[in-house]
């Protein structure tokens, strides 16, 4: 018993069958003893293996100290380019020294290009996505809509069968029956989602114009440029602009016949009544006074269709202002707008330009020649900023045309020179395309080209009339009477000290060369006329045979004289030898000298300052000055005329809008916007009222003109 006792006691401390062998505690405690220990040496090994990397440094490292470690280093990022050079110099004419220049371009352009994509976020995406949309619902849209259809007519076929066959079957069953079959089918119906109605669409207009640009752009918001105020409508049918259009024939047929009835008596009118009863008038007379009308609504329509062609260009001229004159030194641009030109006139040059006095957006064109070798036919074109893209009036001559002017007070009225030495007046009025009125040989024509026509007040007799300048030396006035032009021999210029022997010993003068003049504003006898030989002279015209002064100007033939619009003793004169003079009438020395490293073709005054003038070089470069900013360099130089055989001839100023127009050799007229640092006004002061005016700008200039007068006297002293 004690042995199995005994055995039974092993068992159940070693085998696992019976009971559970639970370890004493002593053990367990030094179990625990020991993997502390292991844990420890092991923590300390890491350790160790961290402080050895942490202490591996480069020999080259700086030691620095805590404090040294905390302290702070700001560097600032800036937008220069390291590579801009910064020891760019320009001469100053002040102080007689070059200069280095601030401003520096710092931009660097590393990558461009320019890509077609479009974002999908932005506006132009969302509507392109949307049209594609649309038009791919289109067709499944009207499929399904056919098929509903369809499907209808198939369930009232099946309701009509169905009700056919239960009144065959027999009517005994009574009105129950019936009342359950319509409820089950109103039932289903309502279970069952409608089909999608889908809109009528309206047939297109047949009637489409070849291109989009022919439609007129209605824009309820902005005026179209150079276009009346349209006169605001409620809702109407049709459009604004086609409201406009008719009012507009409705009143000029208006105005045309109450014209015709004012014209004739009423005696004639009742005669004319009663003789036209019962007859019918033949086409001529029926079309007869239909013709003007017809031809100025076909003005009108073109006019239309080429604003809305050139819609962006109108836009530009009308609102566009270069916001970047604001970050500009004080200078400016010139922004290209419409180009005119003709085919009939790609192989002559534009000669002389001229603007209506009137009409603001009407200028006249003179073409012709300057090489004596290659002389022909001339051309007189009429443009107006609404329609660039074609003349309004074209008159063509057997010689070119040299010069031209508007009158003042009938702006129907152009005076022209020819090559050949003859002048003429062109009536607009007219629907011929020749010269109501031209000189001859026997009314005293020039026997050289004419380089330029000015009109006149009119004389004691209320006649028209005008002067010519001319190669031959001769200075002649032109009035018009009922007989044709009748000429007056102003001034013969002469080359002084040179002379040649005529017959029987007697000594004649070379007559001197004529090449520009100018009337005075105010002073209606007093003129300035250039010549070739670069002299001004200072005339009158009670004086034939006497100067009031002779001024010793250029070196090479004087191109252009202007007198300033407000100040009434200053002008201005260019010529071939590269400079531009400013010049007070009573001292013999000019005020400004500008050296524009090229042949001086034209200047023209502003005429919105006394100080802003521009001038156009044949190196094809157009160059504005303002007195009053910069009295030493041009606010503006622009290449407008890109090829180098072609040189820009003329420049003038649109007198209401700030616009300029250049014509060139290749028979182009170019129309360039001025930014807003070209045409800067006075700016407004806190509680003092800006003062505007001919004597602001008297005074502007007055001023100007002390200061330089100012070294000169001291230098006297």
């Amino acid at each position: 018993m004690k042995a199995k006792a005994g055995s039974k006691h092993q068992q159940g401390q070693s085998g696992p069958s019976e009971g559970k062998a639970v370890p004493p505690r002593p053990a367990k405690a030094v179990s625990k003893k020991r993997d502390d220990h292991v844990s420890t040496e092991a923590g300390e090994g890491v350790e160790e293996r961290v402080t050895a990397k942490a202490l591996v440094k480069p020999p080259d490292q700086l030691k620095l100290t805590k404090d040294e470690l905390k302290e702070e280093f700001t560097r600032i990022l800036k937008a220069n380019n390291p590579y801009a050079p910064q020891n760019i110099v320009r001469y100053s004419f002040k102080k007689r020294a070059y200069k280095p220049i601030n401003y520096v371009d710092q931009m660097a352009i590393h990558f461009s290009m320019n890509g077609n994509m479009i974002l999908k976020d932005s506006d132009e995406g969302r509507r392109q996505s949307i049209k594609l949309s649309t038009t791919a619902e289109k067709a499944p849209v009207e499929t399904s809509a056919v098929t509903s259809e369809e499907a209808e007519i198939k369930d009232e076929d099946s309701t009509g069968d169905t009700q056919a066959a239960g009144e065959e079957e027999g009517e005994g069953s009574g009105t129950a029956e019936v009342a359950e079959a319509v409820e089950a089918v109103e039932a289903v119906e309502a279970e069952e989602p409608a089909p999608p109605r889908v809109k009528e669409q309206k047939l297109a207009n047949r009637f489409n114009f070849i291109e989009s640009a022919s439609r007129t752009v209605n824009r309820p918001m902005q005026e179209s440029a150079c276009q009346t105020d349209p006169t605001p409508r409620k809702d109407f049918s049709a459009t604004p602009t086609q409201w406009e259009i008719y009012d507009a024939y409705v009143e000029e047929l208006q105005k045309i016949a109450m014209s015709k009835m004012k014209a004739k008596p009423k005696a004639q009118i009742a005669e004319t009544e009663d003789k036209n009863k019962g007859r019918k008038l033949t086409p001529l007379e029926s079309q007869s006074d239909d013709l003007p009308t017809f031809s100025d609504t076909a003005k009108v329509l073109e006019r239309m269709v080429d604003q809305s062609g050139f819609d962006d260009i109108a836009q530009d001229f009308k609102y566009f202002e270069d916001a970047s004159d604001e970050y500009r030194d004080q200078q400016g641009t010139l922004l290209p707008l419409w180009k005119f030109q003709a085919d009939k006139t790609k192989r002559l040059a534009v000669t002389d330009i001229s603007w209506n006095p009137k009409h603001k957006d009407l200028f006249a064109a003179g073409y012709g020649s300057y090489d004596f070798t290659k002389q022909g036919q001339g051309m007189l074109l009429v443009y107006t900023m609404k329609n660039p893209s074609f003349p309004e009036y074209i008159f063509s001559s057997e010689s070119g045309i040299m010069c031209l002017d508007f009158h003042n007070d009938y702006p129907y009225l152009v005076a022209v020179g020819f090559y050949d030495g003859n002048v003429a007046i062109y009536n607009l009025n007219k629907a011929t395309s020749q010269r109501s009125h031209k000189s001859s040989p026997k009314s005293g024509k020039h026997t050289e080209p004419v380089w330029q026509v000015k009109w006149q007040k009119d004389d004691i007799e209320n006649n028209v009339n005008f002067f010519s300048i001319s190669s031959d030396g001769r200075i002649v006035s032109w009035t018009l009477v009922k007989s044709g032009l009748v000429h007056t021999d102003i001034i013969k210029l002469s080359v002084e000290g040179t002379t040649t022997e005529g017959p029987e010993g007697l000594q004649l003068q070379n007559p001197g060369c004529g090449t520009s003049f100018d009337f005075h504003k105010e002073i209606d006898y007093l003129f300035l006329v250039g010549t070739e030989e670069g002299k001004i002279y200072k005339c009158s015209k009670f004086y034939s045979r006497q100067f009031l002064d002779v001024f010793e100007a250029h070196h090479m033939p004087v191109d252009s004289i202007r007198w300033n619009p407000y100040h009434m003793k200053v002008f201005i004169s260019c010529s071939s030898d590269w400079t531009v003079k400013i010049w007070d009438h009573t001292i013999k020395t000019p005020m400004f000298i500008y050296n524009l490293n090229s042949a001086v073709g034209d200047v023209a005054w502003s005429p919105y300052s006394s100080t802003v003038f521009a001038a156009v070089t044949t190196d094809g470069k157009a160059h504005v000055f303002d007195l009053n900013i910069n009295k030493y360099e041009a606010l503006c130089t622009q290449l407008v005329v890109g090829k180098k055989k072609y040189k820009p001839t003329c420049i003038q100023f649109n007198p209401v809008y700030p616009v300029v127009i250049i014509g060139d050799e290749r028979g182009h007229v170019t129309s360039l916007k001025l930014s807003p640092n070209l045409r800067k006004m006075p700016k407004e002061r806190r509680g003092q009222e800006v003062k505007k005016g001919p004597e602001v700008e008297i005074a502007k200039l007055d001023k100007l003109l002390n200061l330089m007068r100012e070294p000169e006297s001291k230098a006297g002293k």
